[in-house]
């Protein structure tokens, strides 16, 4: 409205500089879209290379986030890695970053396999050790495991009534490129060193990524409108850690701009994962328009 009400008052002082200002209008840059990063099964996702450490996996991905100035949300499993003494260490590396912590639950369980009171029983069981990895960051934040909100209303309102009771707020996931397909065949293609596989394995996880990246703002023009802030999962997996500067310059490539959480999912978009009074799902993006499957590993370079 105000636009046009300067516009109007142009046209009726100054008629010859209304075109000139809806030129100028119209070479107005849109604003660059924006993602923000979460890394889900800290400390512990996938199998490793020979040689490579849980602590060396957080300690590459946060100074790969660090040289790109990108925020990033972490998930924390408390229950993976019992049986490495060194897993407690990759949480003390993420959080020695200045990175926050939510929780994704103690053991990683599915709401629709283990049913919503085995369920929130985990997510408790989480917050103890949450909390003192946190050390007084506000670690309300919550990220379904499989993304698995539960297969019928009832359990999905159980769920989320303890959530909201509990002060959670629901990380989304708006962008996803199942980065978790590619830390096996990653771990075993280095450890033959196999260079040729490595290298299909690396073109291949930015292909998808490019891929996932335009099929989520294809999906938000028709379903939105417009670009939403998007919500980036990825796992804290030696490819992952291999992969995160190529991959973060990828993104600065398609002209995306790197945001918190809080921060992406200010926008009203997110509200339903916000205020878990509202009736779920949690935004996600998902339906028309249909896009192709992403591509995967290839076959190629299983090394299996």
């Amino acid at each position: 409205m105000k636009s046009l009400s300067l516009r109007l008052l142009l046209a009726l002082s100054f008629p010859a500089s209304v075109d000139a200002y809806g030129a100028a209008m119209a070479r107005t840059p849109a604003p660059r879209p924006a993602i923000a990063l979460t890394f889900d099964d800290i400390p512990v996702h996938g199998p490793l290379p020979r040689g490579q450490t849980r602590v060396g996996v957080i300690r590459a991905i946060t100074a790969a986030l660090r040289r790109a100035k990108a925020p990033a949300f972490g998930f924390l499993n408390a229950g993976f890695g019992l049986d490495d003494p060194a897993a407690r260490n990759a949480v003390t590396a993420w959080r020695a970053a200045g990175l926050p912590l939510g929780n994704h639950g103690y053991g990683h369980l599915n709401l629709d396999r283990v049913g919503a009171p085995a369920f929130v029983a985990d997510i408790v069981r989480n917050e103890a050790p949450l909390a003192a990895a946190a050390r007084g960051q506000d670690w309300h934040w919550f990220r379904y495991p499989f993304l698995a909100e539960g297969s019928v209303p009832a359990m999905r309102d159980a769920a989320r009534a303890t959530l909201h009771a509990r002060g959670y707020r629901v990380a989304a996931v708006t962008m996803d490129f199942a980065d978790y397909r590619w830390a096996a065949p990653f771990a075993a293609c280095t450890d033959r060193r196999d260079r040729r596989a490595v290298a299909l394995l690396e073109a291949g996880f930015l292909a998808d990524a490019r891929a996932a990246a335009l099929a989520a703002r294809a999906r938000a023009q028709a379903q939105v409108g417009r670009d939403v802030p998007y919500v980036l999962l990825m796992h804290v997996g030696a490819m992952d850690a291999h992969m995160l500067p190529r991959l973060l310059a990828l993104y600065r490539e398609l002209e995306f701009r790197f945001v918190t959480l809080a921060e992406a999912q200010a926008d009203p978009y997110y509200a339903a994962a916000m205020d878990l009074s509202r009736p779920g799902p949690t935004p996600s993006l998902a339906g028309l328009p249909a896009i192709p499957p992403l591509a995967g590993p290839p076959a190629a370079a299983s090394c299996s």
